[in-house]
């Protein structure tokens, strides 16, 4: 037989009037003196105020009395089975319903705010369309003209000319920082204004240190999805998709 899940919370009561409290202090005491959990005020039945106790029998007496005691006439009452996570889920509760009564929200103890990644990501798609319009490296109106590219040493011909035939934006993350690239329809690869004949040498440039490039340098095989080039090279093919 399948074992039952403990659940969070282990009781619970909800809408309950505020005379409740006055007219039956034993049957309050009874089931939840010294338990804790989160409980909920309401005026009529709009949620005013949500809050958390170790205690909630003497937290809700508190509130017939303190600055909240004449704007709420309902109670709830969530009893859970420990007080690990109690916080948390009242910061949940707090953010999700924005009560009048509460000035302040609850912080979560270690959620990341995705709002940053979403922002890099959106910038990454935005600089890789804009390289593959205009170029990378773009200089701005009325800045002087860019001097003409440093030919690497043509002692080789470049890595990715079986692979990549057309003028392809690529990038390489090194410790969160993008750096964003061009492999030219003859295979080799530009990047601020010099020109590698392979992954490795323009990935080195970089960091000052020898690297594989091919496992560092990604190219965009499909719309906002990015490859690594060493895929190209164990298949042996030309990318089906280029950019252009």
């Amino acid at each position: 037989m399948a074992r039952m899940r403990k659940g969070l919370v282990i009781q619970h009561v909800e809408m309950v009037r505020r005379s409740f409290l006055a007219k039956h202090p034993d049957v309050v005491r009874e089931y939840v003196k010294g338990k804790q959990g989160v409980y909920a005020l309401y005026n009529g039945p709009r949620l005013y105020y949500v809050g958390l106790a170790s205690n909630l029998r003497s937290r809700l007496k508190a509130h017939l009395r303190d600055r909240h005691a004449r704007l709420w006439d309902h109670f709830s009452l969530y009893l859970t089975a420990g007080d690990d996570h109690i916080r948390e889920l009242e910061a949940l509760v707090l953010r999700i319903t924005m009560p009048r009564g509460n000035k302040a929200k609850t912080k979560f103890a270690g959620s990341a705010d995705l709002r940053r990644f979403f922002r890099r990501r959106i910038k990454e798609s935005q600089v890789a369309e804009l390289n593959e319009m205009f170029g990378s490296g773009q200089e701005p109106r009325g800045a002087a003209r860019r001097p003409p590219d440093k030919p690497q040493r043509k002692s080789r011909s470049p890595k990715l000319a079986p692979f990549l035939d057309r003028r392809t934006p690529i990038r390489l993350t090194i410790r969160g920082v993008v750096h964003h690239g061009v492999v030219r329809p003859d295979g080799s690869i530009r990047y601020k204004g010099t020109v590698y004949n392979s992954p490795s040498t323009a990935a080195k440039a970089i960091t000052g240190r020898a690297m594989n490039g091919w496992y560092w340098w990604k190219y965009e095989a499909r719309p906002g999805e990015w490859e690594r080039l060493q895929v190209l090279r164990k298949s042996g093919q030309r990318a089906v998709r280029r950019v252009s």
